[in-house]
């Protein structure tokens, strides 16, 4: 009895190890020799095979999806950017011209969604993969200010790097600058002309901390909890532009690479938003 038992029991741990290794298959075992429970945990291993295939099936067919839909609407916003542009050489100042420069901002602000969404989607459905390695942080720091620099010269903010180089940790340089970026941009968004965005690092024990500071609107209390929800928007930021997606995103971005961002603000003495990154892997 206790050789059958042992038995039993060694072929349900081998139909758990091929299952885990992903070489399960119902046809290697003859039901036949099978005890009862062998043969339902045959079964459930058999549905969980199923449902991965599925799941693997549905994950292929999103990433196709969005594949099509950046390409597709390449050409026409390409098209409705050309059109507009020719349309505005033969026009005059006036109510024509101001409602054609509308379409030209409306049509760069569905560009934006489309690739945020895009990105987003890509994120979610694991389609591209988030994938730390340990590296200094000056590449980071410096693309992602070249990037947002001449906006902010747009609106005379002082865009200061406080940082001296020397600190690594654990991050995906395209991945994070994305995240990085979108926290820099939205402090340049929400910040007045003639004000100042500061970036500076601390390195702790655990993590090496990247603060984003600076002196705009702030963010209410209630807000502050609600602001990395996706499309969320503060009722106040109804009519600036944006889609409320930029700190979502970030914030999935760094999770994936087991990080976290934090941020405190005060009404009206604007905001720090402090993104920190793994020292171990």
């Amino acid at each position: 009895m206790r050789v059958v038992r042992r038995k039993t029991l060694e072929r349900l741990e081998g139909m758990l190890e091929d299952a885990a290794e992903g070489t399960f298959r119902e046809s290697d075992y003859d039901e036949s020799v099978l005890s009862r429970i062998e043969s339902k945990w045959k079964q459930f291993l058999g549905a969980s095979v199923l449902s991965a295939e599925r799941l693997e099936q549905e994950k292929n067919h999103v990433k196709e999806l969005i594949s099509d839909i950046s390409h597709q609407t390449k050409t026409p916003m390409a098209n409705i950017r050309l059109y507009a542009e020719l349309l505005g050489e033969r026009m005059e100042d006036g109510e024509d011209k101001r409602l054609l420069d509308e379409i030209k901002m409306q049509t760069e602000k569905l560009e934006f969604l489309i690739q945020a969404l895009t990105k987003l989607s890509r994120l979610e459905t694991d389609v591209v993969e988030v994938k730390p390695q340990y590296q200094e942080l000056s590449g980071l720091l410096s693309g992602t200010l070249s990037d947002i620099r001449s906006r902010a010269e747009k609106k005379e903010i002082d865009l200061r790097c406080l940082y001296q180089g020397g600190v690594s940790c654990w991050y995906d340089r395209k991945w994070t600058k994305e995240a990085l970026g979108n926290v820099v941009d939205n402090a340049v968004k929400y910040s007045p002309s003639g004000s100042s965005v500061q970036i500076s690092v601390t390195d702790y024990e655990m993590y090496v901390a990247v603060s984003v500071k600076d002196w705009g609107i702030g963010i209410r209390e209630e807000d502050t909890a609600k602001i990395f929800r996706r499309f969320y928007r503060a009722g106040e930021l109804q009519q600036e532009e944006g889609a409320g997606i930029g700190l979502y995103l970030a914030r999935e971005i760094l999770r994936r690479e087991n990080g976290y961002i934090k941020v405190k603000s005060e009404v009206g003495n604007g905001a720090e938003f402090v993104i920190y990154l793994p020292k171990n892997g």
